[in-house]
């Protein structure tokens, strides 16, 4: 079974940059679409980010867009999330995505 374990988050001041994880096991990503979502306390998740399996297809919500980069190693079968010019706003656990498999989440804590 599929298995998705996030890391990489932390706590960062305004404008600062961070770098999150997804690391899989128990199957090989390959052939598979991945997203990023984020869930703010007291708000719905939201998707973020997501990357196609070959890598060469990527999309942000409008909230990220040139501040986040996703990215893909399916040798190493991880998937990444840079972000930088981090805001409070960002703030929240965030998840990556397989088909119907979510990982635990990495808690991001931006300070103004």
């Amino acid at each position: 079974q599929l298995q998705l374990v996030e890391s990489g988050g932390g706590l960062v001041q305004s404008g600062g940059s961070l770098t999150l994880s997804c690391v899989a096991s128990g199957a090989a990503l390959n052939d598979y679409g991945i997203g990023w979502f984020r869930q703010a306390p007291g708000k719905e998740r939201e998707a973020v980010s997501c990357i196609s399996s070959s890598g060469g297809s990527t999309n942000y919500a409008d909230s990220v867009k040139g501040r986040f980069t996703i990215s893909r190693d399916n040798g190493k079968n991880t998937v990444y999330l840079q972000m930088n010019s981090l805001k409070p706003e960002d703030t929240a656990v965030y998840y990556c995505n397989v088909m119907t498999y979510w990982g635990k989440g990495t808690l991001v804590t931006v300070s103004s």
